[in-house]
């Protein structure tokens, strides 16, 4: 009798596929996180875009802050100076931070929408006594 050759279906190698699925994430992952790392731009720059991005500078102390707890808690209003002395009013719709006004440099995630800048989050950088801190605040939106 003759023996008929049994044809085995070839297997599908699964660590193959499971390297380039793995490899295909770490590269979706290093994308996403260099959108994170952009470098800092000025308001005028941002107006420009239309785009998020950050704005580095410092709070404009001789312009008034506006934050009243009773009214709308999750509303902060303050103006910043950027680093190309632009200075424009900065929305947080979030609680205003604690000793705010100590901050050495703020860094300003957001947006325009029209004439206002509207923050995302906030990143503060207390004075060198009170340990070089950094507060981050984020936006409730």
């Amino acid at each position: 009798m003759d023996n008929p050759e049994i044809i085995k279906p070839k297997r599908f190698k699964l660590m193959p596929i499971l390297i380039l699925a793995l490899m295909g994430a770490g590269v979706i992952m290093l994308i996403s996180a260099s959108r994170d790392m952009s470098t800092y731009s000025t308001f005028s720059q941002v107006k420009r875009s239309g785009d998020t991005a950050k704005v580095v500078g410092r709070l404009a102390k001789d312009k008034p802050m506006y934050y009243n707890a009773e009214e709308n808690p999750n509303l902060f209003k303050f103006f910043m100076t950027d680093q190309q002395g632009e200075i424009h009013e900065v929305t947080l719709k979030a609680a205003k931070p604690q000793d705010f006004e100590l901050s050495e440099q703020v860094v300003a995630t957001g947006s325009f929408v029209g004439d206002e800048f509207v923050a995302s989050s906030i990143l503060m950088k207390c004075p060198s006594k009170y340990k070089n801190e950094e507060v981050m605040v984020r936006s409730n939106m």
